[in-house]
Formats: structure tokens, C-alpha cells, sequence
């Protein structure tokens, strides 16, 4: 799902935006904010991919507020401006601003900029993920990451070379914005499921290949290990044992 705010006055605008993204499956409206504190505070709580900001007379300095976004989420979320004029084009470019819509909104134009949003983000491969922490830029290969733990409100990502790479954001925050292959299978855990090795029903027991790893799953994500097991055996020949089975 790609989650998504609005920082917008105008009931019209929000309406608009709001009704034609419903039209899209992948998208979830996280909220309209209209304060600077509780706006900034969203964002940085949701971890929106996607952030439609009035430019006009939201904030009285508007880039101050796009420069705290850029400095505290890990993962900055497309921002696109909202304005009657292209009078601070320029400004969204130098702020990298992924598109502006003029006020009054067509439709045509915001379809064509969630269209041109979901070609460019949502299909991406992104190969690093940054864990940021007070100046400390740690940059971990996606491919090499076997599984994420929750500790508390801090998140352990266990590696492919055995390390274990602490972060302080929660497992929500990385469910969020990890390729489809990383899926929920348990409040405390995702897991890789390209590095899925085994599923056992029976135990509520999902094995994870390159190391000696049982990870459990509860029956509150059995449809995402059944998701898991569906990816797996379209690229699997399957021959039942029915000894392997006890």
C-alpha cells in the first residue's frame, strides 16, 4: 500500500484528491493536517509514501518544513505541491519536489502526476536502505537482509553474513517501504521470503535458508504465508511426501 497526506485548507482540493485516488487500489489516505506540529509529527509517525502540501499560505515558511522532513524521515516521502500559480516552480525543483498541481485541480493533471508518480516510485528497485541516527548514515543491501526483529520499539535486521544491524524505528516504519518480498508473518517479525526455506502448518513454523533460523507465524498473518507459499511453488516442483509431512 502506498500511504499518503494531505497538508490542505481547502475542502474542495482535499475532496478532489481524495476522490480520484480511491479509484486506485494501492493507495490509503493516512490523513489531512493543517498544523505545522501535528502535520510534521504525522509524517514522521505514518512514514507516508506520498505527501500532497499546499504551498500557498499553509506554513509562513514552507520549505522549513520540507527541509525538517527531509531531515528526520529515512526515507523522505514524494512531495507534491499544491498552488494557484508556477510562481515557485523553481523553489520545488531546488527542494525536490516530485511535480506541482495548480489550483483549481483537474482531474486530467492529477491523474496523469499519481500515474507518473506510481511508474517511477512504486515499480523502482531499490537496492540500499538507509538506517539514519543522529548523523550515522548506515546504507544495508536489501538482498542481503534475511529478516527484521522488533525489540520494543527499536528493529533488528538480521543479515545474510550472520550480523545483526540495530535500527530505532519500529517494524512498522520498514513494512512500510521494503520491496514486496519482505512480508509480516508475526507482530515481532518479517521476513525475506526469498530466503524462505520451509513452511511447517503444523508447528506455525517458517525456516529460513543460509542459517539455522525457525521463525514463528501466528494465525494473524496466515494469508501472508499463504502468500509466501503460493510465490514459492509457482517457481517449485512439487512432489508431495507424506513422511516429511510429520
Amino acid at each position: 500500500m502506498i500511504g499518503y497526506i494531505i497538508i490542505e485548507k481547502e475542502s474542495e482540493t482535499l475532496e478532489r484528491i481524495q476522490d480520484l485516488l480511491e479509484g486506485f487500489d494501492q493507495f490509503h489516505f493516512l490523513g489531512n493536517y493543517q498544523e505545522y506540529d501535528r502535520a510534521l509529527n504525522a509524517i514522521l509517525k505514518e512514514s507516508p509514501q506520498l505527501v500532497f502540501l499546499n504551498i500557498d499560505y499553509m506554513f509562513d515558511d514552507i520549505f522549513t518544513f520540507v527541509a525538517e522532513i527531509y531531515k528526520y524521515c529515512e526515507i523522505p516521502p514524494a512531495l507534491i505541491g499544491l498552488s494557484y500559480t508556477k510562481e515557485r516552480a523553481y523553489d520545488l525543483i531546488k527542494n525536490n519536489f516530485f511535480d506541482l498541481l495548480l489550483k483549481p485541480i483537474a482531474e486530467l493533471d492529477l491523474r496523469k502526476c499519481v500515474l507518473s508518480y506510481n511508474k517511477r516510485y512504486s515499480q523502482q528497485h531499490l537496492e540500499k536502505l538507509c538506517l539514519k541516527s543522529y548523523g550515522d548514515f548506515q546504507y544495508l543491501d536489501i538482498k542481503n537482509i534475511l529478516y527484521l526483529k522488533a525489540d520494543n520499539n527499536t528493529t533488528d535486521f538480521h543479515m545474510v553474513d550472520g550480523s545483526i544491524v540495530g535500527a530505532f524505528k519500529t517494524l512498522k516504519n520498514y513494512e512500510d517501504v521494503l520491496p514486496k518480498n519482505f512480508i509480516r508473518i508475526h507482530r515481532s517479525y518479517i521476513v525475506n521470503s526469498k530466503y524462505v526455506s520451509r513452511i511447517h502448518y503444523g508447528k506455525c513454523i517458517c525456516s529460513i535458508s543460509r542459517k539455522d533460523v525457525k521463525l514463528p507465524f501466528t494465525k494473524a498473518f496466515l494469508k501472508n504465508i499463504d502468500l509466501i507459499n503460493d510465490r514459492l511453488s509457482m517457481t517449485s516442483y512439487s512432489l508431495l511426501d507424506e513422511a516429511s509431512l510429520s
